[in-house]
C-alpha cells in the first residue's frame, strides 16, 4: 500500500479560453506525444462547433462535458463464490476524467472524415443530449440502477 498520495499536478490554462479543463481535455487528446497537433485538433473542432450553431464553443464543449458526466458507476466485488455489480458514487475528479475520454472514445469511432469533424459532431450531439458518448453514460446509470439491490454490499 502506498504511503502517501501522489502530489496533484497543477495544468496551465490553455491559451485560447484560458480554461484547465480544456488542457486536461487536449493532454488527453494528444496521440503519439503530438500536443500542438492535439491542441490544432481542438481548437478547429470548436471552430466547426461555432459555424455550425453560432454559440460560444466554450460553453457548448462545457454544456457536453456535463452531459456525458456518469454520477454512478458499477464496481465488481467478489461475495462468496459470486461477484456482483455494486453501485457507487463517483468522485468528482473521477467524474471529469471519464466523461473526458468517454467524449474522445467516441468521437474517434464516430464516422466521418478528420478528428477534428468528428469531435466537432459528438461535442454538438453530446451538448444536446444525444449521440454514443451520451448513451454510455445513460447505459453505466441503467446498469446501476438495476444493480441496486446490492448497494448494501458496499466495502
Amino acid at each position: 500500500m502506498r504511503k502517501h498520495k501522489p502530489k496533484k499536478r497543477i495544468l496551465e490554462p490553455d491559451p485560447r479560453f484560458g480554461d484547465t479543463l480544456v488542457t486536461q481535455f487536449v493532454n488527453n487528446m494528444i496521440w503519439e506525444g503530438k500536443k500542438s497537433t492535439a491542441y490544432g485538433l481542438f481548437y478547429k473542432a470548436m471552430d466547426i462547433v461555432e459555424s455550425k450553431l453560432s454559440e460560444n464553443p466554450h460553453e457548448v464543449w462545457q454544456r457536453a462535458l456535463n452531459n456525458v458526466m456518469p454520477h454512478i458507476e458499477v464496481k465488481p466485488k467478489r461475495i462468496g463464490g459470486a461477484t456482483f455489480q455494486i453501485p457507487q458514487e463517483m468522485r468528482p475528479a473521477r467524474k471529469t476524467v471519464t466523461a473526458i475520454k468517454w467524449l474522445i472514445k467516441y468521437s474517434r469511432l464516430r464516422a466521418g472524415k478528420g478528428m477534428a469533424d468528428k469531435l466537432a459532431n459528438e461535442v454538438i450531439s453530446a451538448s444536446k443530449n444525444e449521440g454514443a458518448a451520451v448513451k454510455k453514460r445513460e447505459d453505466t446509470h441503467k446498469m446501476a440502477e438495476a444493480n441496486r439491490a446490492f448497494a448494501h454490499f458496499k466495502s
